[in-house]
């Protein structure tokens, strides 16, 4: 990927071939999930840094198996964050919901202050992922969006590209028009009580 956007950079009269080159390596049309953990500043604040550093690890040792036991792959752990792919929306909603669970589960075992919760954000459409490691992508921004900024705890957010996606038999979602660093989005909130 280096060499290839090096090449555009000093090219730039070919930046259409090589666009396409790059989206022919490493080009995928996928799910996107991203789930943050709510809390990370306050907890870090109250309970120091590595009680939260103990967090994250437990939550990675929570999530990963969780994902991949709804054909999803773990792209990348970064900071309190996770980044997967699924092949299908409906994949990542269960595996949301999965997580969710799971999450809560583990805290009935921990004192409060331990406590785990995700946020979620599940985007659809064209990424490019560089040696498993890392991913980018409009559908990428949009899904660290909801995540990060607008989904509150438990929630699970869709771009609209993803709602496309998923059966119309299980489109139990509430559309709310939002707005988050000058984009006016129209996005799906799950309604876990009646999915």
């Amino acid at each position: 990927m280096e060499r290839l956007l090096q090449e555009r950079n000093e090219h730039p009269e070919r930046a259409a071939e090589i666009d396409a080159r790059i989206r022919q390596v490493f080009g995928e049309t996928l799910t996107v999930f991203v789930m943050d953990m709510s809390g990370f500043s306050r907890q870090s604040i109250s309970r120091g840094i590595t009680h939260f550093l103990a967090q994250i690890h437990r939550m990675h040792l929570i999530a990963a198996p969780v994902v991949e036991s709804h054909g999803g792959e773990v792209i990348k752990f970064e900071a309190d964050n996770v980044f997967a792919v699924f092949p299908e929306v409906e994949q990542a909603v269960d595996a949301a919901l999965d997580l969710d669970r799971s999450l809560e589960l583990a805290n009935t075992m921990l004192p409060e202050e331990c406590d785990m919760h995700g946020e979620f954000g599940i985007g659809y459409g064209e990424v490019l992922i560089v040696e498993n490691e890392d991913i980018y992508g409009c559908e990428v921004n949009l899904a660290s969006k909801l995540g990060e900024d607008l989904a509150q705890r438990g929630e699970i957010l869709l771009t609209e590209s993803a709602y496309a996606r998923v059966d119309p038999a299980r489109r139990l979602y509430e559309r709310l028009a939002v707005s988050v660093s000058g984009l006016e989005l129209l996005v799906h909130k799950v309604r876990k009580g009646e999915f």
